[in-house]
C-alpha cells in the first residue's frame, strides 16, 4: 500500500511515522508514505500556495495549480483513490478503513485555510471527513486515515484475529479486557474469565458487548437490532 500525502507541512508526519505498530509497518514495508509539498510545485519567488477567494469573504483558498502539479506529478498505480480531506466528506468509519485496503494507492490531500479551490475536486474521487468538526488542518484526518487503514493490512496486528472482535468490527462495541493481577484496590476479574470454560467466557463477552453498545451508542445498538434475525 503505497500513501501519497500532499501536505504543506511535512514535518507534522515525521514523529508518528516513526512509533508504535505503523512505525514498524513502514519499517517492514507493507505500507509506504510519500510526503508531497505543493510549495514544490510553484512557480513564483515567494512560492506561494494560496490566494483571496473571488466574491470576498474571510480566509485564503489554495491554489489549484501546485495541487494539480502535484498530484500529476505522481506515478499512478493498478488501484488508486484521489482522496481530499474535507469536513464535507464521509465520515470514516471500520467500514471505509477496510474497503480503502483493497487499493495500491492513496493520495491524501490535506486542506488549509477556507479549503481548496473548487477546480481541485476534477482530481478527487473521494472525499473523507474525520467528524462533524473542523480542524486547522488535514494532517490530522491524512494521519488517522494512514493509520486506520495501515493496521487492518495483513502483517501489520501480530495477531489479526484481534482484529475482527474489536469495536466497529460489528455494530457492536468491544467487550471489557482484564490482565493480572486478578484484584486490583478490590477490583476483582469477573470469576467467568478465570473459569477456563470458554463457551461461557464467549457468551459473557458477547452479552457486555450487546449492554456497552445499548448504554453508550444507542445509535450502533439500534443499528445491530435492525440487522438481528428476528428470533
Amino acid at each position: 500500500m503505497q500513501f501519497d500525502v500532499l501536505t504543506l507541512f511535512p514535518d507534522f508526519f515525521t514523529s508518528p511515522l516513526q512509533s508504535g505498530l505503523l512505525g514498524k509497518a513502514l519499517e517492514k514495508a507493507i505500507a509506504s508514505v510519500n510526503l508531497i509539498n505543493p510549495r514544490d510545485f510553484t512557480t513564483d519567488k515567494h512560492r506561494r500556495v494560496d490566494d483571496e477567494p473571488y466574491g470576498g469573504g474571510v480566509g485564503m483558498v489554495i491554489k489549484p495549480e501546485p495541487v494539480f502539479a502535484a498530484v500529476e506529478s505522481l506515478p499512478i498505480l493498478p488501484k488508486r483513490e484521489v482522496i481530499l480531506l474535507t469536513p464535507q466528506g464521509r465520515t470514516m468509519d471500520q467500514a471505509l478503513f477496510r474497503e480503502l485496503t483493497d487499493y495500491d494507492q492513496l493520495v491524501l490531500i490535506c486542506g488549509h485555510y477556507e479549503g481548496v479551490d473548487e477546480r481541485v475536486c476534477q482530481l478527487v474521487t473521494r472525499e473523507v471527513s474525520l467528524g462533524d468538526f473542523v480542524l486547522t488542518c488535514g494532517e490530522i484526518p491524512a494521519l488517522t486515515l494512514i493509520n486506520g487503514v495501515t493496521r487492518l493490512l495483513p502483517g501489520t496486528v501480530a495477531k489479526e484475529a484481534s482484529l475482527i472482535a474489536e469495536s466497529f468490527s460489528t455494530d457492536l462495541l468491544d467487550y471489557p479486557h482484564y490482565t493480572r493481577p486478578p484484584v486490583f484496590r478490590g477490583l476483582a476479574v469477573p470469576p467467568v474469565l478465570l473459569s477456563g470454560n470458554h463457551q461461557a467466557i464467549a457468551q459473557w463477552r458477547l452479552e457486555q458487548q450487546e449492554e456497552r453498545t445499548q448504554q453508550r451508542r444507542p445509535d450502533l445498538w439500534q443499528k445491530w437490532q435492525n440487522q438481528s434475525p428476528s428470533p
